[in-house]
């Protein structure tokens, strides 16, 4: 029996879930989909400065988990750029923040900055 996938806590949800070219069109051109979970880790440890170290202990995965996800989005975010395709992110195995752990006060945790409410809908990748 295969081991059961571990949820990755998410702090905040992405403000916006599309990005690409102005002229592109969702049905017509290919596109890429980024998971929300290697989305957090391009927040934690491009934006907030994190090592992959504490990017894992921040979404509660082991830091070899945090190495192949990040590395997946850079692709993702590197083919999109330069191949001009659309990227969406959505989906992946990942829980909201309830902002009750310790590690929300950490400056990672977006949950009390976001400038939006979350409501469980919200969670797709459940």
């Amino acid at each position: 029996m295969p081991r059961p996938r571990k949820w990755r806590k998410v702090c905040c949800l992405p403000e916006n879930k599309q990005f690409g070219p102005l002229n592109a069109s969702i049905n017509h051109d290919p596109f890429i989909t980024m998971s929300v979970d290697e989305y957090e880790t391009i927040r934690l440890i491009d934006l907030e400065g994190f090592i992959q170290e504490e990017c894992a202990e921040q979404m509660n995965i082991a830091r070899t988990t945090v190495q192949r996800m990040y590395n997946d989005a850079r692709k993702k975010l590197a083919e999109s750029l330069v191949n001009g395709k659309m990227l969406i992110i959505e989906g992946g195995d990942y829980k909201l923040c309830d902002g009750q752990e310790k590690s929300c006060g950490s400056g990672g945790c977006r949950k009390h900055r976001c400038g939006r409410g979350f409501r469980e809908e919200d969670n797709k990748g459940e």
